[in-house]
């Protein structure tokens, strides 16, 4: 199986180049002004043009009111929304339902029992992502949960993994988790809102060789 990569958090040509050149297969742009790595529509409208067809482009808002939802969506014109807030089930399928974007809602994992609360979003959204739960910011804090809680659950729909990821445990967490889907972003960065090219690259390459070893193993 190959692992998709997203490294989110992305606001300059040369990072966006290079998380394409390293092999990413989803490129993340934040509009949320509290976030170190916040775009303005504007920016986010010509990184979007700038990746290549092969590579989604996702769109992260956080708990955005309808004329900012729609605006950003209008703008940017992404391949995928994601929703990073207090965003119910209900506004997600509304969303869903009227536009051509792919939906993905973020969910902050305290406990394996709060698992299950992901199931409201069966029928709204079209992958979730587990990450740790929000602390100042709702994600992009570098740190990570539980991860075994994901062991073996019942995944109603595709999904990713978030949440305190580098270059360094991506692997193993791959192997304790099985995430089809892993998401990075203060894990290649040299300071907040700063990306590192050469961890974008590192990062890739610790997915690739884990994907390699297990199709070898």
């Amino acid at each position: 199986m190959t692992t998709n990569v997203k490294i989110c958090g992305l606001s300059t040509p040369e990072t966006l180049d290079a998380a394409v050149d390293a092999g990413a297969t989803h490129v993340g742009l934040v509009h949320y002004e509290p976030s170190p790595r916040h775009v303005s529509l504007e920016n986010a409208a010509k990184l979007r043009r700038r990746a290549p067809d092969h590579v989604k482009v996702v769109l992260l808002l956080v708990s955005a009111d309808a004329l900012t939802t729609g605006t950003a969506l209008q703008t940017v014109m992404p391949d995928v929304v994601q929703f990073h807030g207090r965003e119910t089930p209900e506004w997600l399928a509304a969303i869903r339902k009227q536009t051509p974007f792919e939906v993905w809602k973020a969910f902050g994992v305290r406990d394996a029992g709060q698992l299950a609360h992901a199931y409201r979003y069966d029928e709204a959204a079209d992958r979730m992502l587990y990450d740790a739960p929000a602390k100042k910011l709702p994600g992009g804090n570098g740190i990570g949960f539980d991860r075994s809680i994901l062991a073996g659950h019942d995944h109603h729909l595709p999904w990713g993994l978030a949440g305190g990821l580098d270059p360094d445990n991506v692997a193993n967490a791959i192997a304790a988790t099985g995430a089809p889907l892993v998401d990075v972003s203060s894990g290649v960065e040299r300071a907040p809102g700063v990306k590192d090219v050469d961890l974008i690259r590192a990062f890739c390459e610790a997915v690739r060789a884990f994907d390699t070893s297990s199709r070898s193993g």
